[in-house]
Order: structure tokens, then C-alpha cells, then sequence
């Protein structure tokens, strides 16, 4: 499972646990039963494709099966809350919406996310997003394709996208296998793209083990920009912090301030770059009239209890390159600018994922 962000988002942390266990007033309510609907699909169907007001749909406990679409033709504002005694806690979250659809069947990777959002003026709070299609093919759970949306206490996989600027705040980054945290796509030096992982921490998973490793992130493309900043890094983050893709690294910036941990003190890639001072949230994502500033704040106040969660992919390096080499299992085998081995091992194939990735499986 992956997430797409292609939209400006914050994925923030509460610092002041509460609960959210009945509708706010006026709310759209959807539940298994005695809500107004049954899915969350019909609640934003409801929704008056006219209409410019603010609207709150409130879901009851359960896991919801089925994708959900918001086209970029609804102009509302809409904020949707999933049922929670700790809204600081995403563990505590009692709402899941799954599907399963990978982008083979989909057509591309937008098509495939269980949650595609593709208005402005989003927010969403406490709602566990999955894609349970499995390994083998990309399987998006969100796709936000939209300006100026916020998830706040939510659990996310790994972060990759071409258009994003996404700030993460206060997120726990739990390690689950070998691979990569952040794979940017920004294309060019006018792409405004820019990641940042900000006061957040990075651990192995428990039950994992300690042999995995994983880097900081490789550039999907040339001019792939993000920084991880006052960010705690245990040891599964490798001393180079950094891994190289198939793209010149002239234009590439990847960079880092103020982390500790035993993650933060390895040699890093030369290429890799050591800020003099923090980046700001203004100064990255410009005008925060949008964002949810009471739950910010909250942040900013004190010590937090992580409410957003960034899992690596599984995916394996390449061990050699060109034509004449061998790819291992589950290694990759092709894709746009990909100059490694593209001949899979024994009883493995190389299949198709999209046009930036195949996999031997």
C-alpha cells in the first residue's frame, strides 16, 4: 500500500488528547445503521455540486468497504470526522475505509486509491485509509489531487507524489521493511513539489527485525526536493541517509537540520546538503488560513503523542546494473530512466506497475 499526495496537505499531530464520539451539529452522519447513510460515497453524493458552504459529515464506528470519490467539481468545503475517544492517538481511530484495487486494473494510480480527493478545502480527522490489494502492483490508498487539504490524526504509507508541497508535523514513522520513507517528484526547478518531515521520529516497527534498514529517500526524479528537520532517527536509518535512483543528482535536494538519534550521526551522501536554520510552515506552504490552527497550536504547546504514521515500502535495491546482471526477487527490473538489471532471477518475472516502476515477483 502507498499514498499519493499530489496536493498541498499537513499531516498534523494533537498534543491534548480529546474525544469525538457524537456528530457535531448539522453534520451528515454515516453509519451501519441508523445514520442518514451507509457509505460515505452517498454522504458526499449528497453534497449539491452548487454549493460553495462549509459541510461536516460525521462516521460512526466500522469498517466502510468500497472507493470514495470527490470530484474537483464540488466547490464545498468539506470536513469529514471518523468516530475517536483520543483524537491524538490514531491507534484509537474506529473508523477504516478499505478497498482493493490496484493501478494494473485501475489504469494509473489515481484510479486505484480508496480515498481519491480531488476538491479544495478538505479536511479529514481520525480515519484509517486502506488499500488492501497487496503487494506486486502499486495500490494507492489516497490519492489527494486537490489544493489545501489537511489530515489530521491519520495513518499514511509511503510518501511519494510529483506535484505536493507536504509538510508532516509531529509524525511517528514506524519502519517495516527495507526500502525508502520519501520518494519525490518534483521535474523540474518551477515544480513547486517540496516535502518536509518536521519534530517527527523515525523507529523500527515492533515485531520487525532489526536487520531492516531504510533510507531517508531517493529521487524519483531530477529535481526532487525534500527535507526532514528536528526529527529523532533511530538506527534503522542508514548512515548515507540517502539513496540515488536513475536521475542525475545535480539538481536533486535533499537535506537535513536538527535530527538526533543514532540515524542522525552516519555519513551522509555527498550530495546531500546540512541546513544553517529550520524551514517554517508559512515559508514553505505560504498563506495557513486554511489549516486547522487551534489543532497546530496544540502542537506547538507541549509534549505529543504522534497521531500520523509513515511506513516504508518493501521494495529492494538493485544489486547491479545494466543488461548481463541478475535482479533478485521483488527487486526492480524497470521503469522510466532505470538503467538497472532488468532480467529477474529464476522463477521470478518482471511486471509491470506503471511507467516509473516494474518489480520481478
Amino acid at each position: 500500500m502507498k499514498v499519493s499526495i499530489t496536493c498541498l496537505a499537513i499531516f498534523t499531530a494533537l498534543a491534548q488528547a480529546a474525544s469525538r464520539t457524537s456528530p457535531p451539529s448539522g453534520a451528515i452522519v454515516v453509519a451501519k445503521s441508523g445514520g442518514q447513510y451507509t457509505d460515505l460515497q452517498s454522504a458526499i453524493n449528497s453534497i449539491p455540486t452548487s454549493s460553495t458552504s462549509s459541510f461536516t459529515i460525521f462516521i460512526q464506528p466500522g469498517t466502510y468497504n468500497g472507493q470514495v470519490y470527490i470530484p474537483n467539481t464540488i466547490k464545498a468545503k468539506i470536513t469529514i470526522y471518523g468516530y475517536t475517544t483520543n483524537d491524538q492517538d490514531y491507534n484509537q481511530n474506529q473508523v477504516t475505509l478499505v478497498n482493493s484495487l490496484g493501478a494494473d486494473v485501475a489504469g494509473n494510480n489515481d484510479a486505484s486509491g480508496t480515498l481519491r480527493a480531488h476538491t479544495t478545502d478538505f479536511k479529514v480527522y481520525n480515519i484509517n485509509i486502506q488499500n488492501s490489494r497487496g503487494s506486486g502492483v502499486q495500490a494507492i490508498a489516497l490519492s489527494a489531487q486537490g489544493n489545501q487539504q489537511g489530515y489530521y490524526g491519520c495513518a499514511t504509507d509511503f510518501i511519494f507524489g510529483q506535484q505536493a508541497i507536504a509538510w508532516f508535523e509531529k509524525c511517528t514513522i514506524a519502519i517495516s521493511g527495507t526500502g525508502y520513507i520519501t520518494a519525490n517528484g518534483r521535474d523540474s526547478d518551477t515544480n513547486p513539489s517540496y516535502y518536509v518531515i518536521n519534530s517527527s521520529s523515525i523507529s523500527l516497527k515492533s515485531g520487525v527485525s532489526s536487520s531492516v534498514k531504510t533510507y531517508l529517500g531517493r529521487p524519483w526524479r531530477a529535481y526532487a526536493r525534500t527535507v526532514f528537520q528536528n526529527t529523532a532517527m533511530s538506527s534503522v536509518v542508514r548512515p548515507e541517509g540517502w539513496s540515488t535512483w536513475s536521475v542525475a543528482l545535480d539538481n536533486v535536494y535533499y537535506a537535513e537540520y536538527g535530527n538526533t538519534g543514532d540515524g542522525s550521526q552516519g555519513t551522509r551522501v555527498s550530495w546531500a546538503k546540512k541546513l544553517s536554520s529550520p524551514l517554517t510552515l508559512g515559508g514553505i506552504v505560504g498563506s495557513t488560513s486554511w489549516i486547522d490552527m487551534d489543532y497546530w497550536n496544540n502542537v506547538s504547546s507541549g509534549t505529543t503523542t504522534t497521531t500520523t504514521r509513515t511506513t516504508t515500502t518493501t521494495t529492494r535495491t538493485t544489486t547491479a546494473a545494466g543488461s548481463g546482471c541478475t535482479q533478485t526477487l521483488y527487486g526492480q527490473c524497470g521503469g522510466q530512466g532505470y538503467t538497472g538489471c532488468t532480467v529477474c532471477a529464476s522463477g521470478s518475472t518482471c511486471k509491470y506497475s506503471n511507467d516509473w516502476y516494474s518489480q520481478c515477483l
